[in-house]
């Protein structure tokens, strides 16, 4: 959704017979301008019947890690065994918890369901998440435990070369506590989940909630190994080609190949499957309609955040009704944003920025 169409809803939330030419007079934009907004916005399912009556405000959910980043930047080329000179940063990360402030930055009501230490980076998870408008009061805080911390190096490419994950405290996001949110997931119009969580845990997850659009992000090809057996659960997954060798047991080696791990995801009960090739762009499928999305040619400044960026973009595709090459292109544009800003977040991405590069690049 765009700042227009937000501002648009809002005005009506508090006056649902507002006429078109007193949303134009307000807003400072032409009648017509306005036509168009509400067109798209009755498009999206946003406004319903006669009268501009709002839908009720849906939410999506993350489930999740959240840790502190501790990224190291050398000045020149990496050194292994060796002092190399550059910087170190500090910032708020978690697979999880970096979907959910991607969602947020993109206009997307979000809630997140994780568990972070007794201690001031734990703090500095809430604070942060609550100035930017992510609903974390359902954050377990477990006493007496450390927040995940995840310290990684970066080659002079902007590419992880290496890296340690301290997560310990996961183990305390159990079953018992997702039962606790069963109203939180009910309800939730769709639902994210990351491997960094307990495998029964994710089980419980795949077994009670698959009605609810379940999002899969599959971190890692040892932790993506969690999923293999209930992979047909999820309704979207966005795995590299290692991880989708790994969940399909099929050798990608070409086109012909790439298409038959796709048809293995369908076949097994997957909605919409993107394989992320690197630099070779995106293949997708829903069962219907199959393409690649070329890679572009970028300068990386970091590559921790992609992922994270990309599988937000495929949230906002599913809420806002895109198709899926739509829904391809602008996960791949959300993951260039990333990738170009020294941040494992991009703070300028936004649904019109994304757009704005969508018609520069595709």
């Amino acid at each position: 959704m765009t700042n227009r169409e937000q501002e648009i809803l809002q005005i009506i939330r508090k006056n649902p017979m507002i006429s078109q030419k007193e949303l134009a007079n307000i807003l400072g934009i032409t009648r017509s301008s306005v036509a168009v907004h509400i067109t798209n916005l009755i498009k999206k399912g946003s406004i319903v019947g006669k009268g501009y009556v709002v839908k009720e405000s849906q939410y999506a959910t993350v489930v999740g890690g959240a840790n502190i980043d501790i990224q190291g930047f050398p000045s020149n080329k990496l050194i292994f065994k060796d002092s190399n000179i550059g910087t170190v940063k500090h910032s708020l990360g978690g697979v999880g918890r970096n979907i959910a402030e991607n969602m947020v930055r993109l206009g997307i009501a979000t809630k997140f369901l994780s568990v972070v230490g007794e201690d001031v980076y734990g703090q500095k998870v809430l604070d942060e998440g609550r100035s930017l408008g992510l609903d974390v009061k359902d954050v377990m805080v477990a006493q007496g435990q450390s927040t995940s911390s995840y310290l990684s190096i970066l080659d002079e490419t902007g590419d992880m070369a290496v890296a340690i994950s301290h997560m310990e405290v996961m183990e305390k996001l159990d079953v018992n506590y997702v039962l606790s949110k069963k109203h939180v997931l009910e309800n939730s119009a769709i639902t994210v989940v990351d491997t960094n969580l307990r495998e029964d845990v994710i089980r419980h997850i795949a077994n009670n909630y698959k009605e609810n659009k379940l999002f899969l992000d599959t971190v890692s090809t040892a932790k993506a190994i969690k999923v293999k057996e209930i992979i047909g659960a999820f309704h979207t997954i966005k795995p590299n080609k290692l991880e989708a060798e790994i969940l399909s047991g099929i050798k990608i080696e070409d086109e012909a190949s790439l298409k038959k791990a796709g048809r293995y995801f369908i076949n097994a009960g997957v909605n919409n499957v993107f394989i992320s090739l690197g630099s070779d762009g995106t293949y997708y499928t829903d069962g219907k309609e199959d393409g690649h999305i070329e890679g572009k040619a970028i300068k990386v400044v970091n590559a921790t955040g992609a992922g994270d960026a990309f599988i937000a973009g495929l949230v906002y595709g599913e809420l806002n009704n895109l198709s899926i090459k739509e829904k391809a292109i602008f996960g791949n544009a959300a993951a260039i944003m990333a990738l170009s800003h020294e941040n494992t977040i991009n703070p300028n991405i936004t649904v019109d920025n994304i757009y704005k590069l969508i018609e520069e690049e595709f």
